[in-house]
Formats: C-alpha cells, sequence, structure tokens
C-alpha cells in the first residue's frame, strides 16, 4: 500500500477478533484512553498498547447530550477515572488521557483542571515535528484575556500519526504461528460503522498555481470521530513514552 492509502473498512471488519469488549487482551501492557467533542456527544475510545507499538481497542464509549452543559462532563470523569478488567491479571487504569482543545476549548480546559499530568490537552498543529511537539502553558482565556491556567497545551501532528495509522491498518493479518508485525492494530467485534468512520479519509495530494504540490488529508464521509479518537490515542500512548520503549521495558 502507498503511503497515507486508504485502507479498507470492509477487510478491517472481516478481521476482527473474539477478544471480550471492555476487557484488555492479553499482550496490551498499559493503557490509553482518548475523546473527540462535538456539540451533542463526547465520543471516546479506550486503547490497549503493547510490544512493537501493537495495540487492542478496548472500548468505545459514546456519551450523549450536550457539552454546554455540566452532566456530560461529569461523565467523562467517571471514564478517566474508571479501570478495566485484563486477562493477565489486575484490573488497568488509564495512563494517559488525551482530549482535543480545538473544539469547546473552555469547557475542556475547566473539565481538564486539577486532573494531573495524565489527561493532556491536544492541538493539531502541521508544523509539530512529529507525533508530539514540546507543550505550552495555556494562558488565553476567554476574550484572549490572558490567565494563568496551570494548564499545557500539547501541539501534534496529525497529519503524521494518519499516515502510520494507515499504514499500520494496511498491514496483513499473519498467518497461524507467525508473529504479528510492528503497530498492528487489533480491533474486536465492533460494527462496521466504527471502520467506516476509522478510514473516513484520504490523503488528497494536489497542485498549486505555482506547480508545488501539497498533500492534505480529505474526509470521504461525513463522520470520522473513530479515526479521530485513534489518532489522539497514539497521542497519548506517546505522551505516555510508547516511542522510547525498547522490548527490555516490556
Amino acid at each position: 500500500a502507498m503511503a497515507g492509502e486508504t485502507p479498507d473498512a470492509h477487510r478491517l471488519y472481516e478481521r476482527r477478533e473474539n477478544y471480550a469488549i471492555g476487557r484488555v487482551p492479553m499482550g496490551g501492557l498499559f493503557l490509553t484512553g482518548a475523546a473527540d467533542v462535538q456539540a451533542d456527544r463526547i465520543e471516546i475510545e479506550i486503547v490497549a498498547w503493547g510490544r512493537g507499538k501493537q495495540s487492542w481497542s478496548v472500548d468505545y464509549i459514546v456519551l450523549q447530550g450536550s457539552t454546554t452543559d455540566d452532566a456530560i462532563w461529569s461523565e467523562l470523569t467517571k471514564v478517566f477515572e474508571s479501570s478495566w478488567p485484563s486477562e493477565c491479571g489486575p484490573e488497568m487504569r488509564l495512563m494517559r488521557f488525551a482530549i482535543d482543545y480545538g473544539y469547546a476549548s473552555d469547557r475542556v480546559a475547566d473539565w481538564a483542571r486539577g486532573k494531573g499530568p495524565s489527561v493532556m490537552m491536544i492541538k493539531g498543529d502541521a508544523k509539530a515535528p512529529a507525533v508530539l511537539g514540546a507543550s505550552s502553558p495555556v494562558e488565553v482565556g476567554p476574550m484572549g484575556k490572558k490567565i494563568k491556567t496551570g494548564l499545557k497545551l500539547w501541539p501534534c501532528n496529525v497529519g503524521f500519526v494518519k499516515e502510520e495509522l494507515y499504514r499500520w491498518l494496511n498491514q496483513n493479518r499473519p498467518e497461524d504461528g507467525e508473529e504479528f508485525p510492528n503497530g498492528y492494530c487489533h480491533f474486536p467485534q465492533y460494527n462496521l460503522e466504527y471502520f467506516e468512520q476509522i478510514t473516513a479519509e484520504q490523503l488528497v495530494t494536489k497542485s498549486d498555481r505555482f506547480g508545488y504540490k501539497t498533500a492534505h488529508w480529505e474526509k470521504k464521509r461525513a463522520r470520522n470521530e473513530a479515526l479521530d479518537v485513534r489518532v489522539y490515542n497514539r497521542i497519548a500512548a506517546c505522551g505516555w513514552g510508547l516511542d522510547r520503549m525498547a522490548d527490555s521495558h516490556w
């Protein structure tokens, strides 16, 4: 597959696995969570990570309700503070939780305040050098007023993460007895809509009037939240140190 080539949703659906939703399978060694905030709901994915950057989607949760109300943010706190049963022992908690700062920023910042460093407010930035750039303090409040919040904002190169993810999703499932390749993504019995969403974008190259080619991501369909929260989970995993881990760390 070419770089950025969109994976086939039906192919991913066909190769789903039989582990239980809401339970961390064997091989999952730490957990991240991520949230995408919309006007009328918050969508969350919980992901387990293991050796060779393999990942297992553990749960996909949609909280319904207006994000201008406090109620849904309390629900989000419950999810953030939850733990998940694991096939290899004790219940597991989230090591990092990424939430997009791009929409309803004031509400997101209010929610993140006081939750500690495991909550990462993230913002897409095409100039970020890799998955994650250096964090900067958020000091601008409503109406552009400068405030000291004690909160950090993490810039992240979302395009880079999408290309990497699509490369991982395009890998073939190994034959019986073979090792799973680095970055292989495992999914439980989610419905087809999930896989349509995670494959909802494509990398399009266009030339400007001077003949310079630029590549950017375009949606092929309206709903793409599953892709967004998976990208945010990858950023959360990077924040926990996934990219620095050699085999000895596991």
